[in-house]
């Protein structure tokens, strides 16, 4: 499986299923890695923003000044990315704490949603841990991040997401977009109808600065 890491200023539009969305019928979020860019996002239309550092590694956890001062500029829904660090999605206990002290201070500093996720060694999801960070996440609402283009088996990927209780999903159907991973795309909608309605909506990279989230 091929991975594609995160682009400033990357757009996600979403369709919603049967929901209220944005006036047009779609919802931009935006990836972000600054205050200005954030400031710019809404200010171009965007209804939600993505905010993380170290865009050339994926996206990593963003400074909580960051958020704290995007929140006092911005209006619409800033989700935060927590990943303490580039690479795999592996992480140590001592990471780990550091995941779940980023999650209480970005709630503490405003988060109106958190983005993160974690495997196994065999390419799994790491049910465990996802499960104690979601447990500190709540009441706000989660996404499994590109980590999924990583797993095993993501077919059961997606039917154990749904089960831990993730609202979204960022997936370019393991490939480098959602161009070349619209098979396996088309395989996890067509897999459960009324499950994946469920989700909400998943993320589907069209190339490195566009994405549809159905």
């Amino acid at each position: 499986m091929k991975r594609q890491g995160a682009s400033s200023g990357r757009k996600r539009a979403r369709i919603p299923s049967g929901k209220a969305g944005a006036a047009n019928g779609f919802l931009m979020e935006v990836c972000v890695d600054s205050v200005e860019s954030a400031v710019n996002a809404e200010r171009g239309g965007a209804d939600r923003i993505e905010l993380c550092s170290g865009l050339v590694e994926g996206g990593t956890t963003p400074s909580m000044g960051v958020l704290q001062v995007v929140k006092q500029y911005v209006q619409i829904p800033v989700f935060v990315m927590i990943r303490p660090r580039g690479g795999d999605f592996l992480y140590s206990d001592r990471e780990v704490e550091v995941m779940k002290a980023d999650i209480r201070l970005a709630k503490l500093y405003g988060a109106d949603g958190l983005v993160f996720g974690a495997l196994t060694e065999d390419g799994h999801i790491d049910k465990e841990l996802c499960m104690s960070l979601i447990a500190i996440c709540r009441p706000l609402p989660v996404t499994f991040h590109r980590a999924f283009d990583m797993v095993h088996d993501p077919m059961a990927a997606l039917e154990t997401l749904l089960t831990l209780g993730f609202e979204r999903v960022l997936t370019s159907g393991c490939d480098i977009s959602a161009l070349e991973g619209l098979p396996l795309i088309k395989r996890l909608i067509d897999q459960d109808s009324e499950e994946y309605y469920s989700l909400q909506g998943t993320s589907f990279y069209a190339s490195p600065f566009y994405s549809l989230v159905l």
